[in-house]
């Protein structure tokens, strides 16, 4: 199976013909799934011949991981950004701004999101796990300038922990709960979770008071 680029584009009209593909290629597989999705497909829909595609891109699986990537970089440099302007806020702000953060990194492309988390086992789409692994290391070095917020010495395990939770919970509610998160619910209930979780007074986080 390949799945690196044959090669990067370097001049403006080859990195548009990649960003036409690679965007075909987030349609395709979010209208077909998978098993539906390929090369022929996905060119037909970018608007490129499947030569011009291959020049780039050697196989189905290519494109996907591309397309996993590119949506890893965005959602991490989302969160990253985030996390580096609360490097000083109190546990309180610092936990609401990053599950707010992650809700917004998750509304990016939801629906492709859920695509490719389907795939991590399938194919082994390590770049979404990526993500997951800089969120944890993200919560980990803010933690780890506040010890006396964590009630346990571990953590490693409780920056997982912690990282999961979110994940998991704002995961199922673009997928089946989208109302939760137009008003600000979902976040006051997730950030009651943690900061309980943190051994911290969660009242006056609440949606800011």
């Amino acid at each position: 199976m390949h799945t690196t680029p044959r090669k990067q584009p370097t001049q403006a009209r080859s990195k548009a013909t990649v960003d036409a593909i690679l965007e075909a290629t987030a349609r395709v597989l979010v209208a077909d799934g998978y098993a539906k999705t390929s090369t022929n497909r996905v060119a037909k829909v970018a608007g490129v011949s499947v030569g011009s595609l291959y020049q780039y891109f050697p196989s189905k699986e290519a494109l996907i991981y591309a397309v996993a990537e590119r949506h890893a970089q965005t959602m991490v440099g989302l969160l990253a950004e985030t996390m580096t302007d609360l490097a000083d806020a109190p546990i309180e702000q610092a936990v609401r701004t990053y599950i707010d953060a992650m809700i917004q990194a998750h509304l990016i492309d939801p629906e492709l999101h859920h695509r490719l988390m389907q795939l991590v086992f399938q194919v082994g789409l390590s770049q979404m796990t990526e993500i997951d692994d800089a969120a944890t290391e993200l919560i980990e070095g803010y933690l780890a300038s506040r010890p006396e917020t964590l009630a346990t010495p571990d953590l490693k395990t409780a920056s997982w922990v912690l990282m999961t939770t979110v994940e998991a919970l704002i995961h199922m509610a673009v997928l089946q709960r989208p109302e939760l998160l137009s008003d600000g619910r979902l976040t006051d209930e997730i950030c009651a979770v943690v900061l309980r979780y943190l051994g911290v007074d969660c009242r006056s986080a609440r949606r800011g008071k």
